[in-house]
């Protein structure tokens, strides 16, 4: 289903996140209906996927009506995406021969500056990101790309604007266009088996399946992905996320070469903005919203983060010469020489083309394009400060030292 035909009451200022409809008007959400309405044939662990998520969505969650038509608009298009990434490896099995060349991962706390690092690190030629319309369309960017002039982009930016007009700090809290780089969940939501749906809807039993069922499948998909952006051309890309946190084994073992970009900041300094950015997204999509829940969900899961951080630092089989750490403040108060300690660590040339683009976007979009704000409340969220001290004090320890680069 097409959210175009939402476009008419939107112009005149209707919410439907609150518009009463009839249930027989309603999309179904049945996981066998859904893969036979979008033509696609998924494998058995993206079915499973899909079924694990839509029991948690029934015994968890209301749904708006808008999160029912969005729900069942977004799989069909992830269901028949995948089919398109699976004909076109069947159809031209040279794309995964294409390697993907030693891939850089950002990751660390969310609201920690890894979405400015990815966006810089995007105005570099010699790198490719996934943009976000590459993950609402698959399809590849060609090094004279045009976004402007692109049907594709153009429908993307008016989806978010649309969903911005529904949810109300969005923008503020994560600008982005249709062109700007996204992140690894949209690409590991294809096979339902993403952190992305524990954030915008509330299915902890999902999350409990997939922490079980590992993401071994979800990285392997997320290769051909990648192979298939990258039309059969060995590319180095970088990728963001901070779920990647959860998820580094099986990044290990898809990209026994990758490398990684460890980004630190105060969790303090962070929790309440995660909060709020979760209650943002789950507006449009849910009929009841309870602040206490958030904060002790996004709280308990970066607690667990945080300590996966420090158990990944302590790895052998990852060399010093594959991980760096830096931290919000060194990456926001110099970002070019940051990046050079990057490149530096990991033998990239640091071209005068990549170190001019990325100045100025810095002068185009300061602070990577977030508005200042107050600090944000960690009361409206039930969250104790003395608590998230004492539970995050090995991770402060260790990486949040004011002074100078942190070190390997």
């Amino acid at each position: 289903m097409s959210m175009e035909f939402l476009y008419p009451a939107l112009a005149k200022g209707l919410s439907l996140a609150d518009t009463v409809v009839p249930k027989f008007f309603w999309p179904g959400l049945d996981p066998d209906a859904l893969i036979k309405d979008s033509g696609a044939r998924p494998d058995a662990a993206a079915r499973e996927g899909l079924r694990q998520l839509l029991a948690a969505m029934a015994a968890d969650t209301e749904l708006s009506f808008f999160g029912q038509v969005s729900m069942h608009w977004d799989f069909l298009r992830l269901l028949r995406n995948t089919q398109i990434i699976t004909d076109a490896h069947e159809a031209n099995p040279a794309l995964a021969q294409a390697a993907v060349v030693a891939p850089i991962f950002i990751l660390g706390l969310p609201r920690s500056g890894t979405t400015f690092l990815h966006g810089l690190m995007a105005e570099d030629a010699g790198h490719l990101v996934p943009r976000h319309w590459q993950t609402i369309t698959p399809a590849p960017r060609p090094a004279d790309f045009n976004p402007a002039a692109d049907k594709r982009v153009q429908e993307a930016d008016q989806q978010l604007k649309i969903f911005a007009s529904l949810a109300p700090g969005f923008e503020q809290q994560h600008p982005m266009t249709a062109d700007s780089p996204q992140e690894c969940c949209e690409i590991t939501a294809h096979v339902f088996q993403s952190l992305r749906f524990d954030t915008t809807l509330r299915v902890p039993d999902y999350l409990h399946w997939l922490d079980a069922f590992g993401h071994l499948p979800a990285f392997t998909f997320h290769k051909q992905f990648l192979q298939y952006l990258q039309n059969g051309v060995p590319s180095r890309w970088v990728l963001k996320c901070p779920d990647h946190t959860f998820s580094l084994e099986a990044i290990l073992q898809v990209y026994p070469d990758a490398r990684f970009i460890l980004v630190h900041r105060d969790p303090l300094a962070v929790l309440g903005s995660v909060a709020q950015l979760t209650e943002v997204l789950r507006k449009p999509f849910l009929k009841h919203i309870d602040l206490g829940e958030i904060g002790e969900q996004v709280s308990t899961r970066w607690i667990e983060g945080a300590n996966l951080l420090l158990q990944f630092d302590q790895r052998t089989d990852v060399p010093a010469d594959r991980k760096i750490h830096i931290h919000y403040k060194e990456l926001t108060g110099a970002p070019l020489e940051t990046i050079a300690r990057i490149y530096e660590r990991f033998g990239i040339p640091f071209s005068a083309g990549a170190q001019a683009a990325m100045t100025q976007r810095v002068t185009d979009r300061p602070r990577g394009g977030y508005a200042v704000h107050a600090p944000y409340s960690l009361d409206t969220f039930k969250l104790s400060a003395p608590n998230l001290k004492l539970q995050f004090a090995p991770y402060v320890s260790q990486y949040c030292r004011e002074a100078g680069p942190i070190g390997a």
